[in-house]
């Protein structure tokens, strides 16, 4: 007996399964099954509709909706994206920028207040100074007139504390300076630092093309202090016959405290400074070379008067006037402030309390009290109508 299938057309000797007649109102499977219905046999595909459903055109306020959802869904991981991130190259902002719990409010007050009135000391404010005293031993409380087109002789606005380490530094300083330059060559209108002879002399390991170098400037070397000797048996060394003074008091200091030697360590700084400006600048001289800077800087230091060094209203006065002559007044050897702005009169508010108003006051106690026995009255009145 042959089997044909009439959907298929396919023929087979083997009987068909019984099929079972399905209607395709659940979600059992995603396989295809033959449905017998009103005699007539069909094959169908039933599916899930919590897979299919989504994909169904749906109206136009759900779809607007769900698109606004989706963007508020992309900025907030986008924001949190960006709050984890740590900008490389821009800081990120705190969200509170000011805790006032924490005293900060103070503080930006006062950087606020500074960047509304920003001083911009001139040496001529610093010719107005008016010593008032000094404080703690430490600072000298002076006032300092900073108007614009004021008269001269006028009262200074802004007061200021000076370092009086820093003040007398930047002074001893520039007379060091001044003092470290021989006299016959400036009233010639050249500059040359005095110098020192060193017996013997020091020899110092070069290069063979840094010994080049400072050869063809070693005349302009001795305006520094600085005379080079170049022996032909050696090519690689040279020898110092001179150094400025201000190396050798230096090392006068460092073996009286006790120290070891350090005018070779010096030397070797000052020729290595020269040959790289050399080698950048083709043989243009600094004014002052870095490195005797920093020893005079030393010196300055050492001798100048320090915390809790008590002064005398004149020798304030004295120190500020000192002060007023140098080229750099507002910084010490090192670099560091030699004053501090505190506050500037002309804004300091000047609030007047207004007096209270006494016989207004008792009029005013008066008519409460008079109000509170009227309410009382009235309330017993109206409690004896009520009895």
């Amino acid at each position: 007996m042959v089997f044909i299938n009439k959907m298929s057309g396919l023929s087979s000797y083997r009987a068909p399964p019984e099929e079972t007649s399905v209607a395709c109102t659940q979600d059992l499977s995603t396989m295809a099954v033959n449905v017998t219905e009103n005699g007539f046999q069909c094959r169908s595909h039933p599916f899930r509709s919590e897979l299919i459903v989504p994909f169904l055109p749906k109206a136009q306020k759900e779809r607007s909706l769900e698109s606004q959802d989706y963007r508020d869904t992309q900025e907030e991981s986008l924001q949190g994206l960006l709050s984890e991130w740590d900008n490389p190259v821009f800081a990120q902002y705190p969200e509170v920028a000011l805790d006032v719990s924490s005293g900060q409010a103070d503080t930006l007050a006062v950087k606020i207040h500074n960047i509304l009135y920003p001083y911009r000391f001139t040496k001529k404010m610093i010719d107005s100074l008016q010593v008032l005293n000094q404080v703690d031993n430490k600072f000298i409380a002076c006032l300092m007139n900073t108007r614009e087109d004021e008269n001269e002789s006028a009262d200074g606005n802004l007061l200021v504390l000076v370092d009086q380490h820093a003040a007398h530094e930047r002074v001893r300083l520039e007379q060091l300076i001044t003092d470290s330059y021989d006299k016959q060559h400036e009233a010639l209108g050249k500059k040359k630092l005095l110098a020192s002879t060193l017996c013997p002399p020091l020899e110092i390991e070069v290069t063979e093309d840094q010994r080049r170098l400072l050869w063809c400037c070693h005349k302009s070397l001795e305006n520094l202090g600085l005379e080079l000797l170049f022996p032909k048996n050696n090519l690689s060394q040279i020898l110092v016959g001179k150094v400025p003074l201000c190396f050798v008091e230096r090392e006068a200091n460092e073996l009286r405290r006790g120290r070891h030697t350090v005018t070779k360590r010096i030397v070797q700084e000052l020729i290595q400074e020269q040959i790289e400006l050399l080698q950048t600048t083709g043989g243009a001289q600094a004014t002052l070379p870095l490195t005797i800077l920093k020893v005079l800087a030393s010196q300055a230091c050492h001798g100048a008067i320090k915390f809790n060094d008590s002064l005398t209203l004149d020798e304030s006065c004295h120190l500020m006037a000192s002060l007023s002559c140098c080229q750099l007044p507002f910084q010490c050897a090192h670099g560091r402030p030699s004053m501090m702005p505190l506050a500037d009169v002309d804004h300091l508010q000047q609030e007047s309390q207004p007096k209270p108003n006494l016989a207004k006051l008792r009029k005013m106690v008066k008519a409460w009290k008079l109000f509170g026995k009227e309410k009382e009255s009235t309330f017993e009145v109206e409690a004896s109508a009520v009895l």
